[in-house]
Parts: C-alpha cells; structure tokens; sequence
C-alpha cells in the first residue's frame, strides 16, 4: 500500500495517523518530490472509479493561479492526465494506492471501508 501525500498538508498528516494508529503498513511518496506520471495517474483514475476532474486539488493555490475552475469542465481526460503530470501540487491529495483501488483524499469513512476490503 502507498500513501502519496504532501508533507506540509493537513490532511495527509491526518491520514498517516490514521493508517499509523491501525497498524497498517504503508510506503510513503512525496507528491512534490516524485509526481506521478501520465500513465500512473491514467491507472490511478482507472482503478479510482471516480471522474479524472477529481483528482485536481481544487483549494489549491496553483489550481487558481491556472483559472482551472471553469476549463476542467471541458476538458478530456487525457488533457486532465497531461496537466496533472506536470506538477504534483496540482493532484489532490492523500491519494492511497492499494490492492482494492485507489482512493482520493481522506474521508476516514471512505478508507475504513477501503481498507476492509
């Protein structure tokens, strides 16, 4: 299982302690330092089940200083892999890569059932 966090946010910090505090292993990835590819991101939203527009870090700064807001509505999913390759702040996050999918941000919810199974 990998989590692919940004050190700095909030909400990574959260689902580390989480995945910490149950005793599930896990690798950790710097989004910033080791961005994912095109084809990483393309598998991600695959196995994710979720649209490609969700992957983007919408309350981030770089997500408005791009005026993203109203373009991702037009764009394909294979513009959306593009410009998300192109800088990991961009790419909502944590992400968590595991066995059963790929889950978007931290719902702890959301992972409890992930994690089951």
């Amino acid at each position: 299982m990998t989590i692919i966090c940004y050190p700095r946010c909030s909400t990574c910090r959260k689902a580390q302690r989480y995945l910490t505090e149950r005793g599930i292993a896990y690798t950790y990835r710097d989004i910033k330092e080791d961005r994912p590819s095109k084809e990483e991101l393309t598998s991600f939203i695959e196995r994710s089940g979720v649209e490609a527009k969700r992957f983007f870090n919408t309350s981030g700064q770089r997500y408005r200083d791009l005026a993203l807001k109203d373009r991702v509505k037009e764009m394909s999913r294979e513009e959306i892999v593009e410009l998300l390759s192109t800088d990991g702040m961009l790419v909502k996050r944590p992400l968590l890569i595991s066995e059963h999918g790929v889950l978007v941000g931290f719902k702890e919810a959301e992972w409890e059932t992930h994690l089951r199974g």
